[in-house]
């Protein structure tokens, strides 16, 4: 028998992917789009029209809020949501779809030719039979981190309906985390004064990460020396070939194409130039803190060789911490973690304990003292235009929250 909520949640879904939000790494300002700010005011309409307590959002388009408890004396929880959807040079605007998966390759869009084809896609292969949520092909679907803010946004509509036994839980919606986690970095904990909070943020049915990346990003900035060609012999430093030079200088077997589980890497991301100047973006990735910093060590010592090779050029770094690994923040106190396992034991689900490649706005609450591990909104493909949100591990994604906010309270 389907699940009653699914519905709702769909209803919820589909309508805030109707508010297009995607996040522009161009912006400086928070929100960096006006997308963002107009989600965070409907959610918070939302909430004041559910009698949430404590609604507040602020100049930055953070939206916090207080759900009441029922059992005094239980600890207060949080859960977070990121408002934006991540820009990967595809369309912005999001075209939802409901399509039952029979085993076939399924149209996403027959006027552009764009197929999901079923063997190239296993990992969709579990949910034959089941209905499955897609975009059109010409954007991302924007499950993440939608399909969370619809969670949430349903779970205070259930709250409201309900007497669950919960204690205090706290919502928070943030901008920009597809840009460096901007949001939760900005967020005042003194309006979330959780014992421990979660993200909801993609990976398939069951998948549990409490161990994500440390992350930080680099920018290199090349001056080289101009002269026209006539007379450029012993004269021209050309900073673009300085740029690929420094390229080659990293070992290329140590990338995202060619790591996997626990390897970190480098990842040269951005190049741009003329015949003045190049500038080169690198993310620096490991889960091992020593390893990490060996890494940007690494980056040092190679900006410090193209300077010895090349005199005459001007050669600049800068270096940024992005996000720390959460399980670093864990400590000894494992009660977020361990009602996780509970609440997918209540739900029939096997987890599936993931060491994430990638950071969560949990990266940057749990490195401010906040313990904030992720679980899965039940989606696949994430950050492509065949990503995809299977309906049932949607359902169960809720039920999974739901059940958090009980069994923290007991």
């Amino acid at each position: 028998m389907a699940d009653l909520i699914a519905e709702p949640l769909l209803e919820r879904f589909f309508r805030y992917l109707s508010v297009t939000s995607q996040s522009d790494a161009a912006v400086a300002t928070l929100p960096s789009t006006p997308g963002q700010l107009r989600l965070a005011e409907m959610l918070k309409g939302e909430l004041d029209g559910a009698g949430a307590a404590d609604v507040h959002l602020d100049a930055n388009g953070i939206l916090t809020a207080r759900l009441p408890g029922t059992v005094p004396g239980a600890p207060t929880i949080g859960f977070v949501a990121h408002l934006d959807t991540v820009d990967v040079g595809l369309s912005p605007d999001i075209r939802p779809q409901r399509l039952r998966f029979e085993g076939e390759d399924l149209a996403l869009n027959a006027e552009h030719g764009i197929w999901l084809r079923a063997a190239e896609h296993p990992e969709i292969m579990p949910y034959r039979g089941e209905e499955i949520v897609f975009g059109d092909g010409t954007g991302v679907l924007g499950a993440d981190n939608k399909a969370a803010v619809a969670i949430l946004m349903t779970l205070v509509d259930t709250f409201g309906r309900t007497g669950m036994p919960r204690g205090d839980v706290l919502l928070a919606f943030v901008p920009d985390e597809e840009i460096g986690l901007r949001g939760a970095k900005a967020l005042d904990l003194a309006r979330f004064p959780a014992a421990f909070a979660y993200t909801i943020d993609g990976g398939e049915r069951g998948e549990v990460a409490y161990e994500t990346f440390n992350a930080a990003s680099a920018r290199i900035e090349i001056t080289g020396v101009t002269a026209h060609p006539v007379s450029a012999k012993g004269v021209l430093v050309n900073p673009i070939l300085l740029a690929t030079e420094l390229i080659g200088l990293f070992d290329p077997q140590q990338t995202p194409e060619h790591t996997a589980g626990r390897d970190g890497y480098w990842w040269f991301n951005r190049i741009g130039g003329d015949q003045a100047r190049a500038t080169l973006d690198m993310a620096i990735r490991d889960f091992d803190g020593t390893r990490f910093a060996e890494r940007k060590r690494a980056v040092a010592a190679a900006v410090e060789t193209l300077r010895a090779r090349h005199p005459r050029a001007a050669v600049s770094l800068a270096i940024e911490d992005t996000y720390a690994n959460i399980d670093g923040a864990l400590g000894d106190d494992r009660r977020s973690v361990e009602l996780i396992f509970r609440a997918l034991a209540e739900r029939g689900i096997a987890p599936k304990v993931v060491a994430m490649r990638g950071g969560t706005d949990g990266s940057a609450l749990s490195a401010r003292g906040l313990p904030t591990p992720n679980y899965f909104t039940g989606g696949l493909n994430f950050h492509s235009r065949f990503e995809c949100l299977p309906v049932g591990a949607f359902v169960d994604a809720f039920r999974v929250t739901e059940a958090l906010c009980r069994l923290a309270a007991e």
